[in-house]
């Protein structure tokens, strides 16, 4: 292990922001932990159902707050993309070179999850598994896709948004807040998934935190006074619309709940997007002083290294736990795994099963982390000379 660490630490290039890589990875991190808290999958009469512990015991929504860190994956993911483009250009690297550099990663773990994902949907209904049953589970894997589109949709309009003040998309928000709760649209474009209305909330609310990575980029909007501005502001905000607005308390998504501050993302959302952008701007100094230690480098640049593969298996990973704990108990439903989550032993129990998620989760990464790997394009060899040529 310290080999390992060493190795890491030597191969890192000298001016790699490590800050950056921790933000990313606690994102992430963030939201896989928010996932296994908030899922639960009941089995009753031979048949399963997701819900959430938010649904039955509603005064956890804080909590979400903890987890929901989505607005800093983007937050980093506009400042690094704003960046290499700007590399490219200079470089003279054509953008769909650069393009499909920067989206190969996000996808080719993907195709994986679809290809395992169909072929165990069919085998379940094969030995006669419930199709409801079915199809909970695989529309569970497969939710957190909604993150590859949104997030591979703005890289590929960096150049046009990368100078784009982050104002203009939170008012986009403001007004699409103002039709959806506002009564002034019925029908699909008044928010209902896949309705107009609804990609642009989808749009303008990631587009936030997005344009401000990269008008962080462009040397603007950093220091601590504007990570403080951020930070209390944006959090007064999403405090406000929450306690006196009319917006639901959870940052994350409740099952069977009327509104939701993700789908799409709210003005709640938005603000309190801001504030975690000000937080960020604020760890960055502690996050590059601790990351000179060469082992706390190690665990977050392997974790970068395996971070969509992270986030596409984690759900499977709490499924194949919760699969082999029925059926090692003869289908004897366990508190925290299999049982209604609306009592604070569930939630004991679920903190108790979480090693357990994360040591299926390694199992994952160590089968599929290959999917996540981009080589680098072959370089062109040299024929040699023909004979008598000069």
């Amino acid at each position: 292990m310290r080999d390992l660490v060493a190795r890491i630490d030597a191969a890192t290039p000298v001016g790699r922001d490590r800050a950056l890589d921790a933000l990313r990875a606690l994102a992430i991190l963030g939201v896989v932990a928010g996932h296994w808290m908030v899922t639960a999958l009941v089995v009753e009469s031979g048949s399963v159902r997701v819900t959430s512990p938010l649904r039955h015991l509603p005064e956890l929504a804080p909590l979400s707050w903890v987890f929901q860190a989505l607005a800093v994956f983007f937050l980093v993911g506009g400042l690094v993309a704003s960046r290499s483009h700007l590399r490219a250009r200079t470089e003279g690297v054509p953008y769909g070179r650069w393009l499909a550099g920067r989206v190969a990663r996000l996808f080719r773990p993907a195709v994986a999850v679809l290809t395992v994902w169909t072929g165990a949907a069919l085998v379940m209904l094969a030995v006669g598994a419930r199709l409801e049953s079915v199809q909970a589970l695989v529309k569970l894997v497969l939710s957190p896709m909604w993150f590859l589109l949104v997030f591979a949709a703005l890289t590929a309009a960096t150049p046009l948004v990368s100078r784009v003040h982050p104002a203009w998309p939170l008012a986009v928000v403001v007004c699409a807040d103002l039709v959806r709760y506002g009564g002034l649209a019925e029908g699909p474009a008044g928010g209902l998934a896949g309705g107009p209305l609804w990609w642009v909330s989808v749009a303008a609310g990631w587009l936030v935190p997005y344009c401000l990575g990269a008008t962080w980029a462009r040397g603007r909007m950093q220091g601590r006074a504007t990570g403080w501005t951020l930070l209390l502001g944006g959090g007064a905000a999403a405090v406000a619309l929450v306690g006196w607005g009319g917006y639901p308390a959870a940052m994350v998504g409740v099952p069977g709940a009327p509104l939701s501050n993700l789908d799409p993302p709210s003005l709640a959302a938005a603000t309190f997007g801001l504030a975690q952008s000000g937080a960020a701007l604020l760890l960055l100094g502690p996050l590059r002083r601790l990351l000179r230690r060469p082992g706390a480098w190690a665990a977050v640049a392997l974790a970068n290294l395996a971070a969509m593969t992270i986030f596409l298996w984690h759900q499977t990973a709490l499924i194949a736990v919760s699969a082999i704990a029925l059926f090692a108990t003869e289908s004897s439903p366990l508190t925290g795994l299999h049982t209604v989550p609306d009592g604070p032993g569930w939630v004991l129990a679920r903190v108790a099963w979480l090693p357990v998620f994360a040591v299926a989760l390694l199992v994952c990464c160590a089968a599929f982390h290959a999917h996540e790997r981009v080589r680098p394009p072959a370089e062109p060899v040299a024929r040699p000379p023909r004979a008598g040529s000069s």
